[in-house]
């Protein structure tokens, strides 16, 4: 099964998001990306990739581990950014310190698990917005509205393994599902 660990932001924060979303949605090229629905809106901290079920009881327990270690923080969504032409995202503003060492920590449960891991990167908190249908769209003046967007403070106060069940090759609005498989409160 295909897994990550991420935080996801509660329903108020998604609904604030949403409204953002519409707006940069009416901006003119906007139809040259594919948007991300409110299901796949997360903060993904370590991608796995396919794990074999053999491994899901100590990768549980790892990623248990990690959250108890890691007391609750403050998080909201914060402007945004691009990764080259290729994808636009929200950004975080708060406790980054505190949300990179989540992710250390869910990738350092998931390597000790025997997940087979990509190499090490340093964390960069985003929550993808949409990406460009062609690879090639001019996301600046998306990224642009979205410096001044400010969303409200909440409290990250658990950790998720979610499965990502990716869409058949032309299925209809082929986006991925995403399944919460395990939950950890943070700091208990």
């Amino acid at each position: 099964m295909r897994l990550f660990a991420a935080v996801l932001p509660p329903p108020a924060a998604i609904d604030e998001l949403a409204g953002e979303v519409d707006r940069l949605r009416a901006l003119p090229g906007a139809d040259a990306l594919r948007w991300t629905g409110r299901p796949g809106w997360h903060f993904t901290l370590a991608f796995m990739g396919e794990v074999d079920e053999r491994l899901l009881p100590e990768l549980r327990e790892r990623l248990a581990r990690a959250a108890h270690r890691t007391p609750s923080f403050p998080l909201r969504l914060h402007g945004g950014g691009r990764f080259a032409h290729r994808a636009l995202w929200a950004g975080a503003a708060g406790a980054l310190d505190d949300l990179r060492l989540l992710a250390e920590r869910a990738d350092a449960a998931a390597r000790r698990a025997g997940v087979a891991m990509e190499d090490h990167r340093r964390y960069t908190p985003h929550l993808t917005l949409a990406r460009s249908r062609s690879g090639d769209a001019d996301l600046r003046p998306f990224v642009d509205e979205l410096q001044h967007f400010e969303g409200a403070r909440w409290q990250v106060a658990e950790l998720h393994l979610v499965r990502s069940n990716l869409a058949a090759r032309g299925e209809p609005g082929g986006a991925p599902r995403y399944e919460t498989v395990g939950s950890w409160v943070l700091g208990e």
